[in-house]
């Protein structure tokens, strides 16, 4: 069953009922289920979240501050976000990329230098409440979190395409090993 949240208060923790870091999601699958007559373990070990924010291209003015071999630019695609304060692991990243090939969307990868203290997303706080295989995405963009945001407009029909066809897909875990069914 395709569900859509949209967490609210993320930029002042998420600690309210209605964000990411509330039980909000939780209860909701726990609703859902019991309404359906499904069994919850095997409804979350069969999901798969996309956390969709937006993600860092390089800068034209700071290239320095982008990691060497993950540098996203503007309608280059979704971009892939990795790093410790990302929900995104090998096998979500195996599935979201496949999920993306076969709508014809360019991928790219990002991660916060080693050395640099990056951001997080919703993805990473939700998932201590709901464990559920998540792929941490955005459209690459300048000046994050200011007034005068900057992204391609290409990237928007990627997205779109993206979204798309993970809502129309189903996902299946089967012996440990989680696929696009």
């Amino acid at each position: 069953m395709p569900v859509f949240a949209l967490l609210d208060n993320e930029e002042v923790g998420s600690l309210t009922k209605q964000g990411a870091d509330g039980t909000f999601l939780s209860d909701l699958i726990d609703r859902l289920c019991a309404a359906l007559g499904r069994d919850r373990a095997t409804t979350v070990a069969n999901s798969f979240m996309v956390s969709a924010d937006n993600a860092h291209a390089v800068h034209p003015n700071h290239p320095e501050y982008a990691d060497a071999t993950h540098r996203p630019v503007m309608n280059g695609g979704v971009v892939i976000k990795h790093g410790v304060r990302y929900a995104t692991d090998g096998a979500a990243q195996a599935v979201f990329t496949a999920l993306c090939q076969k709508a014809g969307v360019p991928v790219q990868h990002f991660s916060n230098r080693s050395d640099l203290a990056g951001g997080s997303t919703l993805g990473n706080i939700s998932n201590a409440h709901v464990s559920l295989n998540t792929v941490d995405i955005g459209l690459a963009q300048l000046a994050m979190h200011s007034c005068f945001e900057t992204a391609g407009a290409e990237d928007t029909e990627h997205l779109i395409r993206a979204m798309t066809a993970f809502y129309s897909a189903s996902f299946r875990e089967d012996n440990g090993t989680f696929t696009l069914a």
